[in-house]
């Protein structure tokens, strides 16, 4: 039987890609293993098929009818990550794919990753940007300004000159507050 496990880690989940390019889908593995299979679904023929096995030793072994042109498997990190590469890619690539090991008489299947070949890429959605208006809205950053004016830019020294008010007059309400609070504790002392 076939089980999906957590022993297998396999990205991307989906894949949008255009006729002739071509992809790969990536196969992590937390355990020790012999090799790693490779299988795509096809839910238009209702077929499970066998694609290629790649062994620890990096023989390959290819399903029947499959082209050796059009896949191969690439092992990174010492057996622990394989990649399926598909090149020349067709609408009659789409399905899922599933990498998979053996473990025990069981078939330990990945998550899948779901190919997608269309002859054109949608477009990104459209964001909405404001149209490009006849009059131009000027737009002064600091450094520009600062440029224009020197370092003693308005847009500089009335936020700074505003904020250190702000503090002077905070300073000197606590600093009033706390000379009160010390005369009455004093008055009531003596």
């Amino acid at each position: 039987g076939f089980y999906t496990n957590l022993l297998l880690t396999q990205t991307p989940e989906h894949i949008l890609a255009q006729t002739n390019n071509k992809t790969q889908i990536l196969c992590e593995l937390k355990k020790e293993h012999t090799g790693v299979y490779w299988y795509r679904w096809s839910q238009g023929r209702q077929h499970f098929e066998f694609l290629v096995f790649s062994n620890t030793l990096g023989k390959v072994t290819y399903g029947a009818n499959v082209s050796q042109d059009k896949f191969s498997v690439h092992e990174a990190r010492s057996h622990s990550s394989y990649s399926l590469h598909i090149s020349r890619l067709h609408p009659s690539d789409n399905g899922t794919y599933y990498c998979s090991v053996s473990q025990s008489s069981q078939l330990l299947l990945g998550s899948g990753t779901q190919l997608s070949v269309v002859d054109v890429l949608p477009l990104p959605p459209k964001t909405t940007q404001a149209p490009v208006s006849k009059k131009p809205v000027p737009r002064i950053t600091k450094s520009k300004a600062a440029s224009r004016k020197g370092p003693c830019s308005p847009l500089v020294w009335i936020p700074l000159a505003t904020g250190i008010l702000l503090l002077v007059l905070g300073l000197v309400a606590t600093a009033h507050r706390l000379y009160r609070l010390r005369r009455r504790l004093w008055l009531r002392i003596h």
